[in-house]
C-alpha cells in the first residue's frame, strides 16, 4: 500500500466517523465527531494493520487470520457501545440503543475504509443517514397510526374509569 492509499482509506474514516458523530451531536447524544471518528479510524487501522502483518511472504493475505481480528474488533466495540445504553429502574425505557448501535456501524465503516471497500462503504453510509434522519418520525406515525387508540376511544374509556 503506498502513502497516498493509506492517508485515503484514514481520511475516509475519519470523516465517515465524524458525519455520524456529528449527527448524533446534533441529538444530543453522549457521542459526537471526536468519538466516532476515532471508532471508525480506530477500526480502519486495525484493519490495515492486520492485512499488512498477516501478509504471507508470497503477497496473499492471510483472510481467515484478517476475519478474527475483526471479529474482535467488533465485539470489542460491542463493549463500547454498550456503556451508553442506559435503563431506567422501575421503568420499561431503555435508552442509547440507537447510539450504541452507530458506535457499532461506524466501527463496521472504518473497517470498509480499511478494506478500500469504497462503493459498500458509500451505499452503506447514505442507508445509515436516512435511517439516523427518517427512522424517529416513522416510528412515531406508525405507533400513532397502530398503537394510540383514537381520541374518542380515550375520553369513552375515562368516563367508564370514573
Amino acid at each position: 500500500m503506498n502513502y497516498g492509499d493509506i492517508l485515503l482509506r484514514l481520511a475516509a474514516a475519519v470523516l465517515i466517523g465524524a458525519a455520524i458523530g456529528l449527527d448524533r451531536n446534533l441529538h444530543g447524544k453522549p457521542t459526537g465527531v471526536r468519538t466516532l471518528g476515532l471508532v471508525s479510524l480506530g477500526s480502519a487501522l486495525l484493519t490495515m494493520a492486520a492485512s499488512d502483518m498477516l501478509t504471507s511472504p508470497t503477497g496473499q493475505v492471510d483472510v481467515s487470520a484478517v476475519s478474527r481480528v475483526i471479529q474482535g474488533l467488533i465485539t470489542g466495540i460491542g463493549f463500547l457501545g454498550s456503556g451508553v445504553i442506559i435503563h431506567k429502574a422501575g421503568s420499561e425505557r431503555v435508552r442509547g440503543l440507537t447510539t450504541a448501535a452507530s458506535i457499532w456501524i461506524t466501527a463496521i465503516l472504518g473497517v470498509l475504509c480499511g478494506m478500500g471497500s469504497w462503493q459498500i462503504a458509500g451505499i452503506a453510509l447514505v442507508i445509515v443517514f436516512l435511517l439516523l434522519l427518517l427512522g424517529k418520525p416513522l416510528e412515531r406515525t406508525l405507533q400513532r397510526r397502530w398503537l394510540d387508540k383514537p381520541e374518542q376511544e380515550k375520553r369513552d374509556i375515562e368516563l367508564h374509569d370514573e
